[in-house]
């Protein structure tokens, strides 16, 4: 595995566990690395959690108003107010990783809340620093803009060297985990562990229908069923999910990637993610029953 990522010229991260005899693989599983837009798991399984409890409504609606937006995918690039569902939120943080929808589920949810569910579930690696667009200030701050829109502006000039350096990279202050804790909530959630059945069964729903395929999903035939999320940051690109083959067998994955440039398109790399998670798979030692 290692190989694959230095012929990308990337680092990369990696763990599987298959989810019957816990057998497992990796590279560096245990290092912190910098979550991205993977924090929406844990996000929406706490959403999931309180509707399943009655302390939120999924009907509930919120506005999505340009103070709201940070540019990018669904509600965050649009360019009018939007209004929808806090489980359309939730739909559109994980199918489309819309930042903005994510935030707003935040807020309705609680960050704490969000701690807290990570420190039920043992993910004692897992750190959250705020939501998305906290993560978007710390930028803007650290490159000495007044704030997300400035930072957006003055991005395109930025060296690699001025953005690698921000907090926001640097997983020992930003929001930040390892491969092996995400490789076990996604173990909790395939198991039904992680909270109520309905609630885990709703965010594999969620998970089966994003829209990016081109990490994970792209290195497995049509045949193997692919539930995941990726995570992108400047730098940064990042799966989690579970592969899980026609035999019934099936694998927890996580791969996390720090490239030491900014190119925003990279298919090469995207290769890699798939690929280091089919490589880190086939060494598991398979003594399942």
């Amino acid at each position: 595995m290692r190989e694959l990522f230095v012929a990308a010229g990337v680092r990369g991260w990696v763990h599987a566990r298959c989810l019957a005899c816990d057998g497992e693989a990796g590279l560096a599983p245990d290092e912190p690395v910098v979550l991205a837009s993977v924090v929406k798991v844990p996000l929406v399984l706490e959403f999931a959690r309180q509707v399943a409890a009655g302390q939120l409504d999924p009907a509930d609606r919120v506005r999505a108003t340009a103070a709201d937006r940070l540019g990018g995918t669904g509600s965050a690039g649009c360019l009018d107010d939007v209004e929808y569902s806090l489980r359309d939120a939730a739909f559109l943080a994980l199918t489309v990783s819309d930042n903005t929808a994510a935030d707003l589920l935040f807020e309705r949810v609680g960050v704490d809340n969000v701690r807290s569910l990570l420190r039920e579930l043992g993910l004692t690696a897992t750190r959250i620093t705020g939501p998305p667009r906290h993560i978007v200030q710390t930028m803007a701050e650290d490159i000495g803009a007044g704030d997300a829109a400035e930072f957006a502006r003055r991005f395109p000039g930025l060296t690699a060297a001025q953005v690698l350096a921000t907090r926001a990279l640097d997983p020992l202050r930003t929001t930040a985990s390892t491969a092996r804790d995400m490789t076990a909530l996604l173990a909790l959630v395939a198991r039904d562990l992680a909270g109520p059945p309905e609630a885990c069964r709703w965010l594999r729903e969620l998970m089966g229908q994003q829209v990016n395929w081109h990490r994970l999903a792209a290195a497995f035939p049509p045949e193997v069923g692919v539930w995941g999320k990726t995570g992108s940051l400047p730098a940064i690109r990042n799966e989690i999910g579970v592969v899980e083959y026609p035999a019934g067998t099936c694998y927890a994955v996580a791969v996390f990637t720090r490239a030491e440039v900014l190119a925003s398109r990279q298919p090469a790399l995207d290769h890699v993610i798939g690929e280091a998670a089919r490589e880190a798979i086939g060494r598991i030692p398979h003594e399942c029953p």
